[in-house]
């Protein structure tokens, strides 16, 4: 490594991979590298049961993707990318062998929720006409509203927390519950305010483009941002772990696709002291255990309208899930977990052998657990599908120590980059007008531990590239 850049990009996620690309369209000689063998970071998939099953290793359902105002722009069908839409996004199964649907359609997700259908449709329908102001405003660095009367109508429902909203919006189990599914992705106990803005933007996610997935895996999203950075110039090493900043080629800026810890790791002594003692004090969230099925044949799901919904939440009730998310913000291990499944295999026929099926199914767990939730997790997938167990021809299975080691960004488990509580989504990594500037000069930040957060939508990677950007413009004067 001789040659000089003007900007290493190190950690090849979806929002490393976004970084590169701004800075090459803006001109910029920029060099990705990335410690594991392939890039991709929380996009890749592999075989990790039997050959022939294609399992997204990490994340598998993409609606922030679809929407983001960055990737979007970007001509990845170009680059073999194709996204595959389910009929429905979620399903939510209950113990009395229904199911509530969420649709692309208000009115046909109204249909699944019975009595409460026309609260639900008073409640969405206004935020799906102003859906444009609120993804910019969500998937943006912290600023002040652009449309203060579409996001103030917004904000009043999602600084809510989901427990709250729910009592006072919907009286039957159907709605409660799947609205605590989608609550449960903040990964917080969902009595705690703003649990209720992560329901509402899956929900006005799931209304305005679906829930989709990447044919072929989740790797094809990464794949495809990489081809693109190569065809405007950009270049990528992986197997290359980096230590310090000294082994890097020479340089004139830097952009770490890591999290707080790893910046101190590979930088820490040319931080400024205050940045160190913000970055130290950095909190991560609880961690997640995963397993990885190959199924002889589709799960035999109670309610026979599951099988139209690319994503699944196992959980029952919105108490059972409440109690669920209560126990791992305890630092226990719940019995009865709320668990997260993918059927991709349903609607994409490239990722298994024909008629065999794939399912991903992870629950959250206190950071850095090791507990095997293996039983909890087949026994949640029993109760509403009975007979699941006679469809295992494998598993492979991740505790939270064991996603740290595939992905350090994963730090204890932590698939979010970081805590959610509070206002810490957007405020984070730390408190500043500058999220993406690690305070030393030249040095930036762009992983999910920057706002927007977590998710595959690259906006974090794209909002660093634009702050190296700017500040190189006031530097030579432009």
């Amino acid at each position: 490594m001789t040659e000089r850049y003007d900007v290493v990009v190190v950690g090849a996620g979806p929002n490393g991979l976004a970084a590169a690309i701004r800075l090459a369209q803006a001109g910029r000689s920029v060099l990705v590298v990335e410690g594991r063998d392939r890039i991709g970071g929380g996009a890749r998939s592999a075989e990790l049961t039997l050959p022939g099953f294609v399992h997204d290793v990490c994340s598998a359902i993409h609606p922030l993707a679809v929407v983001s105002p960055f990737l979007s722009t970007l001509p990845l069908q170009d680059h073999g990318l194709q996204w595959v839409d389910p009929p429905a996004a979620l399903a939510h199964p209950l113990d009395d062998g229904r199911a509530a649907l969420l649709q692309r359609s208000v009115e046909a997700t109204a249909q699944s929720l019975g009595d409460d259908g026309p609260a639900w449709q008073k409640l969405v329908e206004p935020m799906v006409r102003g859906w444009p102001a609120i993804r910019d405003q969500f998937l943006g660095p912290a600023r002040p509203p652009r449309h203060p009367v579409t996001l103030g109508r917004f904000a009043f429902s999602a600084a809510q927390p989901a427990t709250l909203l729910s009592r006072t919006r919907f009286h039957e189990e159907s709605a409660r519950a799947m609205f605590a599914g989608m609550a449960a992705h903040s990964i917080l106990p969902l009595t705690r305010p703003f649990t209720a803005g992560v329901a509402l933007m899956l929900a006005l996610a799931a209304h305005a483009v679906g829930w989709p997935m990447a044919r072929g895996g989740s790797q094809a999203i990464a794949d495809a941002l990489g081809e693109h950075l190569v065809r405007l110039g950009g270049e990528i090493r992986t197997g290359v772990t980096v230590a310090t900043v000294g082994q890097l080629p020479p340089h004139d800026a830097v952009v770490f696709d890591v999290t707080p810890r790893q910046v101190l790791a590979i930088a820490g002594d040319r931080l400024p002291g205050i940045a160190r003692r913000q970055f130290t004090a950095f909190r991560y969230g609880p961690g997640v255990f995963k397993v990885d099925y190959a199924l002889d044949g589709p799960v035999p799901w109670s309610a026979p309208e599951v099988a139209r919904a690319g994503t699944v939440h196992v959980g029952g009730s919105a108490p059972d899930i409440v109690a669920a998310e209560a126990e791992v913000a305890r630092g226990r291990c719940p019995e009865r977990p709320f668990v997260l499944v993918a059927q991709q295999t349903l609607f994409d026929d490239t990722r298994a052998p024909h008629g065999r099926h794939t399912l991903w199914a992870y629950c959250h767990v206190p950071h850095g657990s090791t507990e095997d939730m293996t039983a909890r997790i087949d026994a949640q997938l029993e109760r509403f599908a009975p007979g699941f167990r006679d469809r295992v021809l494998a598993r492979a299975t991740m505790n939270s120590q064991q996603m740290e080691q595939y992905n350090a960004n994963y730090v204890g488990g932590d698939i979010a980059g970081g805590s959610a509580a509070g206002l810490r989504t957007v405020i984070r990594p730390r408190w500043t007008l500058r999220p993406y500037a690690t305070g030393a000069t030249g040095m930036y930040l762009c992983s999910s531990s920057t706002p927007p957060g977590a998710g595959v939508h690259g906006m974090c990677g794209y909002y660093a590239a634009e702050a190296l950007l700017r500040d190189s413009r006031r530097r030579n004067g432009g």
